[in-house]
């Protein structure tokens, strides 16, 4: 069936189509699969976003890796097994559609979007190759008006090529962000080309001056700024223009200032006309606020010194891959504001615009990173091999999409590049920053450094606006001596790896540390080789005013990346996050909270409490809060009182009781506030078997557009009502009404379970289910099952 675009009505000037629907997909080359007869037929019929390999199987051959991981300390080579996820997406991926453009003329112009492909896309429309493009996480572009077949059907087939030894983590495989095909007049505003910046900002007053690039002769530019509110506030109108460039200053006034506290939008309408004729017009949202990074001082949002309390955020979703989901980019956004995060870092690529958006309006400041590698390789067939050809093209398209988004605050032009030693890499660096700079005068440029010594050696950390230190706590004053800028980003930090739910014996830090069961322990103590617990990098975020902040590797368990399992099977995801892969969060959530969330509350205690088999023996309590001292009690018996002192940095932000005995029952915290008085109190107890199922759905409505998704949380618990912390049931899904089952999660890096299938164990009492909305309004019915236990059902409604 072929997809119509309804072009210009009355009153418009041009049409989005979003190409999401009657996409037919097949794995693995096919000879003349461009052609516009070819019979797709039998193809699989998917919608786009898409991610081809996300439904596994998870296979220990796929893409294994024989390396030394220079960037993790290496010197000998091992097998790595897991290290790309162990998901199928190596190979060649053919995705094929159509559209048709009824009224097209002479006068019309047709750009074919791809906001990411995965990887190295070949795009042909009826039969004739338009395009190429190699970095699987850029945007792109073609104009596509010279081969657009009037009031016709035009087929568009795309070729993608997933190289073995190509990434470092999941890459994903398709077209896992939107494609969208957009009509417009020739004589209009070029494809990412309105600039908006604020230089001059007061109370009463705010400059917003807008560049806008356009195509065509005799052309009047007419801009209006609307409030949130949609109230016109301000006008311009201009006829000069400059290298096909207008430019206007407008005056917005008493501006309401983006933050993260108060992210306020305000928008954009360009309308641009040739006499009396409207040839284009677009809108742009984009916010008011001031940015400065000054030596000793830091960085300032509105002449307001802050902190990044940031985490890193690789691009895949978990149990949805890597096919973007504004739903599931919403939950995982929820969560990280719930724990007090101010900031991302896409890590390491362009970040979608999606994301961005949800950061504009939910408040977060985001680091926006280009690459992983630059002319020197990580891996064998990674971006290097396009690094001279493709780095400025790749830069501008990131540069020029994203320049508007008040969220973004500074850019990343590399992580941990191997260039780091040598004059060579010094100039790279400066090269691919002037390149920013030239795009984009308003935002520093920073690069994610694990070499310290050589780039203190070698100049490269000299040279960039904002130093960024990939770990190397113990460098960080030698650094800031050495480097002229007078600050310090901790641009990747701690990297402290944990299992949810799982904790080991005897309590003790430790670095690499490996276990029979493949998890490591939720004390929070274990850290790489390279990496540092939490505790080290707050010390340097409180103490030291140069350092301006950090970006915690990472905010959520992504899949690949299995350290410190990397050579064991069947580890097949990451440790290293805050929350696991399901988006629940671990204990070291409440640490991070207990600092970084500074309106509400913090009282956590760790671990649970059923250790059958453990009686009598050394079990230690850790309690995260956000108050100063606590009391501990086993089973009413007091345990004393804790009270947080620099005696270390683990004393200093954990309430740690290291000598208690294990005995079943209850363990109660009691918090006192600085006077000495309780005002806060928690208990954990310990579960029978596991008897019911209880279900808890972050949205009890959807939209009924077909890809909108609930998260339910499903745990177990005992005939009180307690959880069943150790519960490892095998369980079944079924959805009926208005939507579908989508996939589940339990945030287990070894388990095997395929995540579209509907059933799962659980890991640690719990796991997640996703529930995907239909295109119809109605009701959701969530029925959660298993063997010996209550079953539990849950209702979602999806509306328009």
């Amino acid at each position: 069936m072929a997809l119509t675009v309804s072009v210009f009505g009355q009153n418009k000037t041009r049409e989005v189509l979003t190409l999401e629907k009657n996409w037919r997909f097949h794995k693995g080359d096919v000879e003349n699969a461009y052609a516009p007869d070819f019979n797709d037929s039998k193809w699989e019929s998917v919608t786009v976003p898409h991610d081809w390999a996300i439904k596994g199987p998870f296979n220990m051959d796929i893409d294994k890796q024989t390396v030394a991981i220079v960037q993790n300390g290496e010197e000998v080579a091992t097998e790595k097994t897991g290290r790309t996820g162990a998901l199928p997406y190596i190979g060649v991926g053919w995705y094929r559609n159509q559209f048709s453009i009824p009224n097209f003329s002479a006068e019309k112009k047709v750009i074919l979007l791809f906001e990411g492909a995965m990887s190295e896309p070949e795009v042909f429309l009826n039969g004739k190759k338009i395009g190429s493009w190699n970095y699987g996480y850029s945007y792109f572009y073609f104009d596509i008006t010279d081969h657009i077949l009037a009031d016709q059907q035009n087929s568009l087939a795309v070729k993608l090529t997933n190289r073995e030894r190509s990434s470092r983590w999941y890459p994903g495989a398709g077209l896992y962000r939107n494609v969208r095909v957009i009509v417009k007049n020739k004589a209009s505003i070029d494809q990412w080309g309105t600039f908006i910046t604020t230089p001059f900002i007061s109370s009463e007053l705010a400059k917003v001056n807008v560049k806008t690039k356009v195509s065509g002769e005799h052309l009047i530019l007419v801009t209006q700024i609307k409030d949130a509110d949609g109230k016109i506030v301000a006008t311009d109108t201009t006829k000069t223009l400059y290298d096909n460039e207008f430019e206007q200053n407008i005056a917005v006034s008493n501006p309401k200032l983006w933050s993260p506290e108060t992210p306020y939008l305000y928008t954009s309408i360009s309308q641009l006309y040739m006499g009396n004729h409207l040839k284009d017009e677009i809108s742009t949202r984009f916010g008011i606020r001031k940015i400065k990074y000054e030596a000793e001082k830091g960085f300032s949002l509105n002449d307001s010194v802050i902190k990044f309390k940031g985490v890193c955020l690789h691009h895949d979703l978990g149990p949805i891959g890597t096919a973007v989901n504004t739903a599931a980019l919403r939950r995982q956004l929820t969560i990280l504001k719930d724990m007090g995060a101010n900031a991302i870092r896409s890590s390491h690529n362009m970040p979608s615009f999606e994301q961005l958006e949800l950061c504009d309006e939910m408040g977060f400041l985001f680091l926006a990173e280009s690459f992983d590698e630059w002319a020197k390789p990580k891996v064998e067939n990674g971006y290097h091999l396009y690094f001279e050809t493709d780095a400025e093209k790749d830069i501008v398209n990131l540069v020029q999409a994203t320049r508007n988004h008040p969220s973004i605050v500074m850019w990343s032009s590399g992580n941990e590049v191997p260039d780091q030693w040598g004059s060579d890499g010094a100039k790279r660096a400066k090269w691919l920053q002037d390149i920013f700079h030239r795009e984009d005068p308003t935002r520093p440029v920073t690069v994610g450094m694990d070499q310290v010594e050589a780039t203190m050696a070698s100049g490269f950390g000299a040279v960039l606006d904002i130093p960024g230190l990939n770990y190397r706590v113990h460098l960080y004053e030698e650094a800031y001596k050495a480097f002229p800028q007078g600050l310090i980003l901790g641009s990747e930090t701690a990297s402290t790896v944990s299992s949810r739910g799982i904790y080991k014996f005897p309590v003790v830090e430790a670095k690499m540390k490996q276990y029979n069961d493949l998890q490591s322990s939720s004390y929070d103590l274990e850290a790489c080789s390279w990496s540092n617990i939490p505790d080290e990098d707050f010390v340097l975020q409180d103490d030291k005013p140069w350092v301006i902040g950090e970006f915690v590797w990472t905010g959520f368990d992504y899949l690949g990346e299995p350290t410190p399992y990397d050579d064991m099977w069947p580890s097949r995801s990451s440790y290293f996050g805050i929350n696991d892969l399901a988006g629940l969060p671990k204990d070291r959530y409440y640490l991070y909270r207990s600092r970084w969330n500074t309106k509400d509350e913090t009282l956590h205690i760790l671990p649970h409490w059923n250790w059958e088999g453990r009686e009598g023996e050394v079990t230690p309590v850790f309690v995260y809060t956000s108050y100063e001292s606590a009391e501990l009690f086993v089973n009413g018996k007091s345990m004393g009182v804790q009270k947080k002192n620099m005696s270390s940095p683990t004393n200093r932000y954990r309430l740690m009781w290291m000598d208690v005995i294990y005995e079943p029952g209850t363990i109660k915290v009691v918090a006192f506030d600085s006077e000495g008085r309780p005002v806060a109190e928690k208990e954990t107890h310990t579960a029978g078997k596991p008897y019911q199922l209880v279900l808890e759905a972050d949205r009890t409505q959807l939209n009924a557009d077909g890809k909108d998704l609930a998260f339910v949380t499903v745990s177990v618990v005992d005939k009180n009502g307690i959880l069943c912390p150790t519960a490892t049931n095998q369980l079944n899904f079924n959805v009926t009404g208005a939507g579908t089952y989508r996939a589940a999660a339990n945030g287990d890096a070894t388990s095997l379970e395929m995540f579209h299938l509907p059933t799962m164990k659980l890991f640690s009492g719990k796991l997640v289910v996703l529930v995907q909305s239909a295109e119809d309004v109605g009701k959701i019915e969530l029925t959660v099952s298993g063997k010996g236990l209550k079953t539990a059902k849950t209702y979602i409604t999806t509306i328009n």
